[in-house]
């Protein structure tokens, strides 16, 4: 009876796998790819990011986790479905809270988000496995606190392979981390970038500097200046900071994503579902 219930939901599985790359196709995306609106990024790609993949995302620097945290929030739009984000209880100490506010502005309804927080890195990765094995998940997002000794290249593996078999796509969020030999499809850096101004100096679409460090089977490499655009829910080229549209007003800094969503605040406050 355990066998064929196994089967049965491995076959859901596939088949809510299958789902999403028709929904793919029918938006005009290339089967199995999510574009991510950016042309050049997109053509490095070879026409997107790819699902049911492992990928992985770095901040530059400790300071750089709202930029890394919205830069994987934003591909997580793109990509469609479910999202599961499950954070090491280290990364939530120290960057506080996710801030849900900072989440409907990159387009992502806390209510369509579920967010686990455990105690340690293994325990997020044997939530991951069990995570990656539900086809009903479209994204799961695994953030790490710098580099634990439980996720070596053997684990990273186990999540590549349970993505591809579930159709789930994993985003492995890196905080303080150093990057190192892993399964991931594609490895990025993300750092801070100013972000314009609006009209009446109103604060700008989101920025980041990103690059491509590493990609399986199609060459690395690649450095871009993007902001994401909240009306058509993509990444765009920035404009140049002091560019047209500007009026020559000075580029606003700052968290692309608050990650602190005041510490005192409850979950339940923020919209999130809570796991468990």
């Amino acid at each position: 009876m355990s066998r064929c219930h196994d089967s049965l939901e491995s076959l859901k599985a596939r088949i809510a796998g299958l789902e999403r790359a028709c929904a793919g196709e029918s938006s005009g995306e290339p089967a199995g790819l999510a574009r991510t609106g950016h042309a050049g990024i997109d053509a490095a790609l070879g026409g997107g990011l790819m699902r049911a993949r492992l990928h992985e995302i770095f901040a530059f620097e400790a300071d750089d986790a709202g930029c890394a945290t919205g830069f994987a929030a934003a591909l997580a739009l793109r990509l469609g479905g479910t999202l599961v984000w499950l954070r090491e209880g280290e990364a939530e100490k120290r960057g506080g809270q996710l801030h849900a506010p900072g989440l409907a502005e990159i387009g992502l309804a806390p209510s369509q988000v579920i967010l686990g927080t455990l105690p340690d890195a293994l325990a997020v990765l044997r939530a991951a496995a069990d995570v990656t094995r539900c086809g009903d998940v479209g994204v799961a997002v695994v953030e790490l606190w710098r580099d634990p000794r439980a996720f070596d290249l053997t684990a990273s593996r186990r999540l590549a392979l349970a993505a591809e078999a579930s159709g789930v796509t994993v985003i492995a969020l890196r905080i303080a981390a150093t990057p190192a030999p892993s399964a991931a499809q594609t490895r990025w850096q993300v750092a801070a970038a100013p972000s314009l101004p609006m009209e009446a100096n109103a604060p700008g679409y989101p920025a980041w500097a990103i690059e491509l460090l590493r990609q399986r089977g199609r060459p690395a490499g690649g450095a871009w200046r993007v902001e994401w655009n909240r009306e058509q829910a993509c990444l765009a080229e920035a404009l140049p900071v002091g560019g047209a549209g500007t009026g020559g007003a000075a580029a606003l800094s700052g968290a692309v994503l608050p990650l602190s969503a005041g510490r005192p605040a409850r979950a339940a406050a923020l919209g999130f579902r809570r796991a468990g």
